[in-house]
């Protein structure tokens, strides 16, 4: 972490950062070491190489992620699939590549979409649409996920590094109590 501002990279590139049961102990261990860190306020969550995430390393069994006590920021690029997509959506602001191709395949691999995935999408984006993109597991693009309300904001590839950090320090000047106090509220909603 850098003062006020952590950064918490998948860095499994090679694999496509998939989540394997290791990538995501090592991301509860950060998340609870972040949340120990008093003077860390945003946390910036990103993937190595060409992609956020290619989603769940498929032979691994999965735990949810926890959530962090910080404002987290999905820095997401590449791919953002499964399991991942779900990460992004874990993530308090989602801020993603122009050119980033989402996709929820779990039905047609044979598996139930886990991590309360299935209600948090209907909060997000309505039963219609979250029946759409399970059921047909058809790829999208940032522009339409960002249509249907799923992201904050798309951004040339180039840019996308300099407005996570921006954005992360905007917020790390503000107030922290009201910050988390307006963060557990909408959660809350």
């Amino acid at each position: 972490s850098q003062g006020a501002i952590g950064s918490l990279t998948l860095n499994r590139p090679a694999k496509l950062n998939a989540l394997s049961t290791t990538l995501m102990k090592e991301m509860v261990e950060a998340a609870n070491w972040f949340d120990a860190q008093t003077d860390v306020r945003v946390v910036i969550i990103r993937g190595s190489g060409r992609a956020f995430s290619g989603g769940a390393d498929l032979k691994d069994a999965m735990s949810a992620p926890e959530a962090s006590a910080a404002i987290t920021i999905a820095e997401v690029h590449g791919y953002a699939i499964g399991g991942a997509f779900l990460l992004m959506l874990a993530c308090d602001l989602r801020m993603v590549a122009e050119d980033t191709i989402f996709s929820i395949p779990e039905l047609d691999l044979g598996i139930p979409l886990a991590w309360g995935g299935i209600p948090r999408l209907v909060r997000e984006i309505g039963p219609a649409m979250t029946k759409e993109l399970v059921m047909t597991c058809r790829t999208f693009g940032s522009k339409e996920a960002k249509e249907l309300g799923l992201l904050n904001r798309v951004v040339a590839a180039d840019k996308l590094a300099g407005e996570c950090v921006a954005l992360a320090e905007k917020l790390a000047a503000k107030p922290s109590v009201p910050l988390l106090v307006t963060k557990e509220q909408v959660n809350a909603v």
